[in-house]
């Protein structure tokens, strides 16, 4: 009979790839029923009591392996083993002291960016060394307090240069990809974005018209807030503007402040610049509708007589998109292309009841928004957020979260959701999901952002999903109306 052992390590911190990575050996050893490796926040805590595990007094410093299995021995000593050789990195020898600061590490060895992929609590500081060295930085971490990002933003500006996040998913240096990225061909088109998956859809949409980027610059969800005040995006802005090879700049945000749009609106630029800030342009008569989350947030959306930030800038054509899709299309407009049909593969029309309810599960924020606005109805979750990934690896990552709230979506007519291709993402998403979508009652309709140049295989990906029975389309626009349309 399989026996539950729930064990606690106080302080024994470990990045969330690498315990989904244990975990899943974990649960794949003979004689393993169920088994987690993971930091002891309140989420991972709430999961391993759902699958039945008696959880000691923890808090989101320690690590808890939970198993049940007929001999949890082994399996425990293989997890402790999976843990101890992700510690030591290949090819180190032990006797050699690593660097303790990101200053002595770029002092030890020139650099020309710093990635800081951290806790949120710990991601300052080395934030602040990079600064201070004179280096920009990727910040991949969340969880920073925004009046940080203010202080180490304002630094930046001062010591010449560009802070990329916090919370930075996604960024292309030259072709280079970092966090979350497609793979892309060069050329004209340069994207400022305060949005990963915006950046990811957008300059995935370009790709299948045949045109490539330049630079993609991630500038983290909060930097056109007011309490930032868009100091990256002025940066970034001014830097692929001062680029011989950009020709065009793609602004992608999720829903701004409406003075700080303005404001970086006015920014005296030489190269045409299309903005698709979400929330701003009310790009349907139903998004007008309330609806639940940021976007919400926006005075300008609830306020007509507000000032308007997409007012054009006189120092530059200044074009302005009504979403995602929409800004991709201006782009391929502007360069004198034509706007190609969307790719989309739609699952076989069958009797169903007439739908009413519509669920939103999304890895993306800017691409929930984008959907909440666009469907104008439904209940929209993004699994990214802060509340979902600490101490868990982001849904672009690990498919468990949005796996299991499928399968409780009984009562719901639809479900509309992303999934993102690229590097960083899982290797193989339709294998997981997939088989949850063919289980689930639902209408599944599904927006695949990706190229045909990831290592995923869209067109596998697509048509895996078309047989679990999802209608799959490569411009979340296009899925949300497809998904309103159902209802």
């Amino acid at each position: 009979m399989s026996e539950p052992v729930v064990l606690v390590r106080r302080g024994a911190y470990h990045d969330s790839v690498t315990l989904m990575r244990v975990s899943r050996a974990l649960s794949e050893l003979p004689g393993v029923t169920a088994g987690m490796v993971a930091m002891a926040t309140e989420l991972n805590v709430s999961i391993l009591r759902d699958m039945g595990f008696q959880v000691p007094d923890a808090g989101p410093s320690d690590l808890v392996i939970a198993v049940r299995a007929d001999d949890a021995g082994p399996a425990v000593e293989e997890a402790e083993r999976l843990l101890t050789a992700t510690a030591q990195p290949a090819g180190t020898a032990a006797s050699e002291q690593p660097p303790l600061t990101t200053r002595s590490a770029a002092a030890r060895e020139p650099a020309g960016l710093v990635l800081v992929s951290t806790p949120g609590e710990y991601a300052f500081f080395e934030a602040l060394d990079a600064v201070e060295a004179g280096l920009p930085v990727m910040i991949f971490s969340d969880g920073v307090p925004v009046e940080q990002e203010r202080w180490l933003k304002e630094l930046a500006e001062a010591k010449d240069v560009l802070v990329m996040g916090p919370d930075c998913g996604t960024a292309v240096i030259a072709g280079a990809g970092l966090g979350f990225a497609n793979v892309l061909s060069p050329g004209p088109v340069g994207v400022v974005a305060a949005s990963g998956t915006g950046a990811q859809q957008v300059t995935s949409l370009l790709d299948w018209a045949g045109v490539g980027v330049s630079h993609v610059l991630g500038v983290g969800g909060r930097d056109l807030s007011a309490e930032v005040g868009g100091l990256s995006t002025r940066r970034a802005l001014r830097m692929l503007d001062d680029d011989p090879a950009t020709e065009l700049i793609v602004l992608v945000s999720k829903p701004p402040s409406p003075e700080v749009a303005r404001s970086v609106a006015e920014l005296p630029l030489r190269t045409p610049v299309v903005r698709a800030l979400l929330g701003v342009n009310r790009p349907d008569a139903a998004s007008r509708s309330a609806v639940a989350g940021p976007a919400a947030a926006n005075p300008a959306a609830a306020d007509p007589t507000a000032p308007d930030p997409t007012a054009p800038d006189p120092t530059a054509p200044d074009l302005t998109a009504p979403d995602l899709t929409g800004a991709a299309e201006e782009v391929l407009r502007a360069l004198g292309r034509a706007v190609p049909e969307w790719p989309a593969w739609l699952a076989e029309p069958g009797p169903r009841p007439a739908a009413k309810t519509l669920k939103g599960l999304y890895a993306g924020g800017t691409l929930s928004a984008e959907a909440a606005l666009l469907a104008g109805t439904g209940d929209f979750v993004d699994f990214g957020d802060d509340a979902y990934t600490r101490g868990r690896a982001h849904p672009m990552i690990d498919p468990t979260l949005r796996v299991e709230t499928l399968s409780r979506a009984v009562e719901t007519d639809v479900v509309l959701m992303d999934v993102v291709l690229g590097h960083g993402a899982d290797p193989d998403p339709a294998a997981s999901l997939a088989p949850a979508i063919a289980r689930t009652p639902a209408t599944v309709v599904i927006a695949l952002i990706g190229t045909r140049g990831d290592p995923q295989d869209v067109d596998r990906q697509a048509q895996a999903f078309r047989e679990a029975g999802a209608s799959v389309f490569v411009s979340n626009a296009q899925a949300a109306r497809h998904a309103r349309s159902l209802l």
